[in-house]
């Protein structure tokens, strides 16, 4: 028998009172939730994973205990692509929802056995950039307040960042003012990006967008909502600034049609979303083969996941920049040893990516304890 046979699924649903509300254009964000999965081989290799589930955690981690662990116990973990299949089995219908993003933390840990058990960081095997460091932009300047907007602005200067996002919404003359006085308080040689949670119309998106090519900004993310295919190739063909999206797909062939036609400047899949490691993968290698910018989005996440995020952005050979979360969130900060994916360890405008084995992190078992719902 393989000695990478899994022995043991364990499903941890988090949640954590963030110390400041969060704000974007789809309303105001309190606390996070994520599910954790630990999953064990019968040589005692331990491999974490996490998966992106907004609201109700507790019912992601039912479904992962009742629906997938059962098609994992005793399986060879290094079939991974086998064993995604066989999770994606567990529901009928298109791919997407709640059973991709709980097999994404299943998927993430199991990569993390693989390099723990090779005794290699995981973007060494998916092939490797040679990167030690990537690129990362300060996420986001919150939509709230002027005040509360000077006060993120020069915090995020002040780290070091070079590259800063802002949430944008309603109504469109706020929004294009909060766009100016940023540029105001940020300078000229600050890459300025923005997020609007897919806010807008296509023609109110029109109005913002032009207003961000009028002020230098490099890419308007999400500005409409993400099924709306027809509306990005509208706003492809008569706006001067880079459209990205990406963060609400959930598996390679959604990410196919933007890529494709060139819709999107920039792919931003979400790894605790888009079906873990495996799938993203397949996303990263289709922006390359498009040379499409990838930037792997990390959102209102976990330690997990921004460390999955930065073993992707030193393997992708068309990565452009690294979301670098600058909000204090319990779910991140002081989660995993080292710690990872913050600015405080930016340097020189970049962050380190973790070069120990697997993810190249090792996780707080007293932290998981402490945010488990009951």
């Amino acid at each position: 028998m393989p000695a990478s046979r899994i022995a043991k699924v364990h499903v941890h649903p988090l949640r954590a009172t963030l110390p400041k509300v969060q704000r974007t254009s789809q309303g105001d964000y309190p606390a996070i939730e994520i599910v954790v999965v630990e999953v064990e081989t019968e040589d005692g290799t331990i491999g974490f994973g996490e998966g992106l589930c907004r609201r109700g955690a507790a019912g992601y981690a039912r479904f992962i205990e009742e629906a997938l662990a059962p098609r994992l116990i005793g399986r060879d973990a290094a079939d991974r692509r086998a064993l995604w299949k066989a999770m994606r089995a567990a529901l009928s219908g298109r791919p997407g929802g709640q059973v991709v993003e709980a097999i994404a933390a299943v998927d993430i840990a199991l990569w993390d056995i693989a390099g723990k058990q090779a005794g290699e960081p995981i973007h060494r095997l998916l092939g490797g950039m040679g990167r030690k460091a990537v690129a990362a932009y300060a996420s986001s300047i919150n939509w709230l307040d002027d005040a509360t907007v000077e006060a993120e602005v020069a915090a995020a200067l002040k780290a070091g960042f070079r590259e800063i996002k802002v949430k944008l919404g309603h109504p469109l003359r706020d929004a294009v003012a909060r766009a100016k006085l940023i540029r105001r308080l940020a300078g000229d040689d600050i890459a300025l990006y923005v997020d609007a949670n897919w806010a807008y119309d296509v023609d109110d998106a029109l109005i913002v967008g032009r207003a961000l090519a009028d002020l230098g900004y490099g890419f308007f993310e999400e500005p409409i909502a993400p099924h709306d295919r027809e509306g990005y190739r509208r706003l492809a063909q008569h706006l001067p600034i880079r459209l990205a999206a990406g963060e609400s797909d959930f598996v390679a062939s959604e990410a196919l049609a933007m890529l494709a036609d060139r819709t999107l400047g920039l792919i931003q899949p979400d790894v605790t979303r888009s079906g873990g490691i495996t799938e993203t993968w397949r996303i990263a290698e289709l922006a390359a083969t498009f040379n499409t910018a990838y930037a792997p989005h990390v959102g209102w996440s976990g330690a997990i996941c921004a460390a999955a995020s930065l073993q992707l952005a030193a393997a992708a050979e068309s990565f452009r920049t690294f979301e670098c979360m600058v909000y204090e969130n319990p779910l991140r900060d002081s989660f995993t040893h080292p710690i990872v994916g913050e600015g405080s360890q930016l340097v020189d405008g970049k962050l380190a990516i973790p070069q120990g084995p697997g993810l190249g992190v090792e996780i707080d078992r007293e932290a998981l304890a402490r945010f488990r719902i009951v």
